[in-house]
């Protein structure tokens, strides 16, 4: 088979025109919601999930720390439902793009390590040295610290890009090998499609661990700098 494996990462278009932009603003259409007073089943375990993430990721964090509370939410919901999307048929998965886990990943980061240093400069230049080093090792350590607060941002962005990414082409892979052992061996099919189908349902659950582990990583980052 000479079809590419990297095709279903490429950035659809339009007539020419980039149609990330809209697939990106698609899954917030797919959030129900309700204009009545009684809810229904949906609705409820909806909320339910919601408070049951805000309370897990909120609870150890202080007054000001809670005020990101909608935006980790927002965050979670729009990662899982863009995980959940691309395990569809033909569609694509804007998370496989590293460009884009960058843009979600570096505002984030930046804006959790300003408001450390804006309310708690003390404590935020002490992450930079821990308490005891030795003397000659304090100019080495000041780097190795430095560059770690500097790679935080491009760890959470690889990380959820190649997560979503091999578990794309793993199951691509299978794929291809259950539908060319079809017209070769039936139990070798057989085997292969049950494969197939634990590696989906394991899929959606990697969709959405890595949604949650995104936004808890940006959680703790914001529970070091308030």
């Amino acid at each position: 088979m000479n079809e590419n494996l990297f095709a279903s990462f490429i950035a659809p278009t339009i007539l020419g025109l980039p149609a990330a932009v809209l697939i990106i603003l698609f899954p917030p259409l797919l959030i129900p919601t309700s204009k009545y007073l009684i809810n229904n089943r949906l609705i409820t375990t909806q909320q339910w999930l919601i408070k049951l993430t805000s309370k897990q990721m909120m609870t150890m964090h202080n007054t000001k720390g809670r005020t990101w509370s909608l935006m980790l939410v927002s965050l979670i919901i729009f990662i899982a439902t863009t995980n959940l999307l691309g395990l569809l048929p033909h569609s694509f998965t804007p998370t496989t793009q590293l460009s884009m886990n960058l843009a979600m990943a570096i505002p984030l980061w930046a804006g959790a390590v300003i408001m450390g240093f804006r309310s708690k400069i003390k404590n935020a230049l002490a992450h930079f040295l821990p308490q005891g080093t030795p003397t000659p090792l304090v100019p080495m350590l000041v780097i190795i610290e430095t560059i770690s607060l500097l790679i935080q941002p491009m760890a959470l962005a690889v990380r959820l890009t190649a997560n979503i990414t091999a578990g794309h082409l793993l199951m691509h892979l299978i794929g291809s090998a259950t539908l060319a052992m079809s017209t070769i061996n039936l139990p070798s099919t057989l085997i292969i499609f049950t494969i197939l189908i634990l590696l989906t349902i394991l899929e959606i659950a990697v969709a959405l661990i890595q949604a949650y582990v995104f936004t808890l990583l940006v959680s703790l980052y914001l529970h070091d700098n308030t």
